[in-house]
């Protein structure tokens, strides 16, 4: 049970509270909870979902939307939870119940003076088996595209051996179908997937028993479901630093080639690293690609997609300040790239089969691995 809940902007204001209990919680709490407090599971549950909702309604989550919308976040809320307790939590019902902000809605508000935008009826969904879907939906074109969307952690010492190597996947899912369709999504290597979890309307005992996802799905794009796999043996590309340095000067060369090839081009590469303190000037240069030295000594190097007849090196040297021979701290360098049409992690969808429909529906599949936290420590 929640008795209440508070929205901080970036610099630690409270911009808005709820209470949902008698007894009023003071806001003194916040201060303990990031010090020393850890949430609950069911609790952190509950205020990502609050997030999602917010994010979705407002088309983001900052401080600037929160306070143009403070009547809307507080109805949300209060269907949100009741007493304490979770209540109506699945967009599709509360965009029934409330209505989204919009420019024309706010107009209306401003010449006729209503500013209410609670439905007065319960919406359907509400009495349903499914209530993240309305029963009547109808659409034209129907169609639903499967995504996954991978990103790789990764940690590279500085002997070059990679120490770790994961990757952290989810399956969106964009459904514009009409009716009440089932789908049955399967993987052909469902084996290598860990710490899983679902949107809740993945039916729990079909992925218990043959590892298959079987779910009526949401209307419109959604998260199915997020999963790790864990201990990959290589990444697509690799980068090989040496920094060398004597009488105050560091010479610097870093060079970037492909590890093992994706059968897909490598995209927006890029490093990013900040020198040390030490450092008071820097000349680098490269043979491919563009460098920006920042004024508070960070710099990137975007390269894009590595040429075919060379490979990307940056080169060049720092001028450390006086007294200070050599280079004692060194930069860890963060590693970005994506690449479109490929899972890194190895999972593959075998086949999605949809039933309980009249009509043949376009199905469509792609994906898309990117790198998260990808670093290079010298």
């Amino acid at each position: 049970m929640m008795q209440c809940i508070f929205l901080l902007s970036d610099t630690g204001e409270v911009m808005l509270e709820k209470q949902w209990m008698g007894q009023q919680v003071d806001r003194s709490i916040c201060v303990w909870f990031w010090e020393q407090a850890f949430p609950a599971r069911d609790s952190y549950k509950f205020l990502c979902r609050v997030a999602n909702v917010l994010s979705d309604y407002l088309g983001g989550l900052n401080e600037d939307l929160i306070k143009d919308n403070f009547v809307i976040v507080y109805q949300l809320l209060d269907e949100m939870m009741d007493s304490g307790f979770p209540l109506t939590t699945e967009p599709n019902i509360l965009k029934e119940m409330i209505t989204p902000p919009n420019i024309v809605s706010r107009m209306l508000s401003v010449v006729t003076g209503g500013s209410s935008t609670v439905n007065n009826i319960l919406p359907g969904a509400t009495s349903s088996n499914v209530p993240w879907r309305a029963s009547d939906l109808k659409h034209v074109n129907n169609e639903v595209y499967v995504d996954l969307v991978e990103e790789i952690d990764a940690t590279v010492n500085r002997d070059g051996f990679l120490v770790k190597c994961e990757v952290y996947g989810e399956v969106h899912v964009n459904s514009r179908l009409s009716g009440v369709p089932e789908l049955t999504l399967s993987f052909s290597n469902p084996s290598i997937l860990n710490d899983i979890r679902f949107h809740p309307c993945v039916r729990f005992r079909p992925w218990e028993a043959h590892q298959v996802l079987s779910f009526v799905p949401p209307d419109g794009a959604f998260k199915l479901m997020s999963y790790r796999v864990k201990k990959l043996k290589n990444t697509p590309i690799y980068v090989r630093p040496q920094l060398s340095s004597d009488a105050g000067v560091c010479q610097v060369n870093i060079l970037v080639g492909m590890r093992n090839d994706p059968g897909k081009p490598i995209d927006s590469i890029a490093l990013k690293f900040t020198f040390p303190q030490s450092v008071v000037s820097s000349d680098l240069t490269a043979n491919h690609g563009s460098v920006d030295v920042l004024t508070h000594k960070a710099c990137t190097w975007s390269i894009g997609r590595i040429p075919k007849d060379k490979a990307p090196c940056l080169t060049g040297t720092l001028t450390l300040e006086s007294g200070q021979d050599c280079l004692r701290e060194f930069p860890t360098i963060l590693v970005g790239f994506k690449i479109m049409g490929v899972a890194m992690s190895g999972l593959k969808i075998d086949k999605l089969d949809l039933q309980n429909l009249g009509y043949r529906p376009y199905k469509g599949f792609r994906a898309l691995t990117q790198a998260a936290c990808y670093e290079i420590r010298i």
